[in-house]
């Protein structure tokens, strides 16, 4: 049976908890020119408003941000999903502030300061953020916008 839908209050909320309790993320990337789609996952620090992601530089991903900056990603289950289309600012490792890096390390295990490969980290700056459940919740999915919550 389906649930009920949420309301815009409810739903901002579930959000920000979803942000803040995951890790991993389906992050989609598009090539400069040609537009070809690229989807990889990785894991983010949810922090200030914003979602900071690291890939290698030499890989598609890592490639189309720094070439583009454009971004979405898909957190959860299909059944209960989070889209956020965003912008990337891109910090190459050795440029992080520490305690960002210690706090992206400790949530993602993963710290890629400490290797060879040139890494860098992408602050993504949600424009819009979706969120829903099931059928019922697709008239309202659109939680932020614009750089704000749209019930706070």
């Amino acid at each position: 049976m389906t649930p009920p839908p949420r309301d815009l209050k409810q739903r901002v909320q579930d959000t920000l908890e979803r942000l803040q309790q995951e890790v991993d993320a389906w992050v989609a990337t598009a090539s400069a020119g040609d537009d070809v789609p690229y989807l990889t996952p990785l894991s983010y620090l949810w922090e200030d408003g914003t979602l900071l992601l690291s890939t290698a530089g030499s890989t598609p991903a890592g490639r189309n941000l720094l070439a583009n900056g454009k971004v979405r990603l898909a957190i959860g289950q299909t059944r209960d999903v989070v889209l956020v289309h965003g912008s990337t600012e891109a910090i190459p490792a050795a440029e992080l502030d520490a305690a960002t890096g210690d706090a992206f390390a400790a949530r993602t295990g993963f710290d890629p300061r400490t290797l060879s490969t040139p890494y860098f980290y992408f602050r993504v700056r949600p424009d819009r953020i979706l969120a829903w459940r099931e059928e019922n919740e697709l008239a309202g999915r659109v939680v932020f916008r614009d750089g704000a919550w749209l019930a706070a």
